[in-house]
């Protein structure tokens, strides 16, 4: 489905605030409660659109590495699969002609290499035929920023209308996350609007704690909300991944250039042979030579450039519904 002016101003005030009742979107966009809640049901049906909380970057005690894993045809979609039910995994792509896996890897900083997904499950795992695994360094865009291309509905006016609590400077480095933290942030993953309710049966808490608790990490900055979307419903039709090697001395500049481009939603910094990442959304194979041709070509700091195309997101940043992550071949269940 494409959205419509409406679909797409109910998306952009779920980004401002993930967790703003329908009463006060209603109010800044001009129709009713009714209305809104009619329209944010249909697009979670029809469009896949989901509220996820996440940790805050740099935050949890986790590193992130981006995974390649090159496998046989005939293994892609079941590894591909198997890879997005693990609760430590996002972002899983089919790229590449079917013959690629991407996958973010959360790792704990306490747990030995040995014990990782990266050392220990994919090597064994048939249907591989090459790994690579390159440590996430920083994120130029992404995270608590977005596609800018689902954020042009609102005007300023209504986005400050719509602001939820800014976390305050300074303060998220005082903040170590709890167990209960870690189990509020879990369910969030699920569901970033369950009720307080919900989350209280998750963590244990009463539903007055959670409502403090989480107030408290979102002013902090350790915890922000994401909305998950199928970027088809805004004329998407192709999707790469965009592998770069940048001189050091050069990387910094090169990325904030990149951040600011209308075609990327992520640009980050990573290990490996290639050092800088890029995830391109554009309306068709000709936008993306376009792109490619003209505005990465003008950039000659870029010495190398890999494009691998994204046939399908699998699992984005939030943990698989139940139904996505039933295994295949298990009837569903009434």
């Amino acid at each position: 489905m494409m959205l419509d002016e409406l679909d797409q101003a109910l998306v952009h005030a779920l980004h401002v605030d993930g967790r703003a009742p329908f009463s006060r979107i209603a109010e800044v966009l001009g129709v009713s409660t009714q209305t809104v809640t009619r329209r944010y049901r249909r697009l979670r049906a029809e469009a896949g659109l989901r509220v996820v909380g996440l940790p805050g970057q740099d935050r949890g005690g986790q590193t992130q590495w981006v995974v390649r894993l090159t496998t046989t045809p005939t293994a892609a979609q079941a590894l591909g699969y198997a890879l997005a039910r693990r609760p430590d995994t996002s972002w899983v792509k089919l790229a590449s002609g079917g013959t690629e896996i991407f996958a973010i890897v959360r790792t704990a900083d306490d747990v030995r290499p040995s014990r990782s997904l990266l050392l220990h499950d994919i090597p064994r795992t048939s249907g591989i035929t090459a790994v690579s695994a390159h440590l996430l360094l920083h994120t130029y865009l992404g995270g608590p920023t977005a596609w800018r291309g689902r954020l042009r509905a609102l005007d300023g006016e209504q986005q400050r209308a719509l602001a939820g609590p800014a976390p305050s400077p300074g303060t998220s480095d005082r903040v170590s996350l709890t167990d209960g933290d870690h189990r509020l942030i879990d369910s969030l993953r699920h569901d970033g609007r369950a009720g307080y309710a919900e989350l209280a049966a998750a963590t244990g808490w009463s539903p007055a704690t959670v409502a403090r608790r989480l107030a408290e990490l979102r002013a902090c900055g350790a915890v922000f909300f994401d909305v998950e979307v199928d970027v088809a419903s805004y004329g998407v039709t192709t999707q790469a991944l965009l592998w770069m090697a940048v001189a050091p001395a050069h990387l910094d500049r090169v990325a904030a250039i990149l951040a600011t481009h209308d075609e990327l939603a992520v640009v980050a910094a990573t290990t490996g042979a290639t050092n800088l990442l890029a995830h391109a959304l554009c309306a068709g194979p000709a936008d993306l030579h376009r792109y490619l041709t003209r505005r990465l070509g003008a950039l000659d700091r870029i010495r190398t450039l890999e494009t691998a195309p994204v046939l399908h997101t699998l699992k984005a940043a939030g943990h698989l519904t139940p139904v996505a992550a039933r295994p295949a071949g298990r009837p569903a269940r009434a």
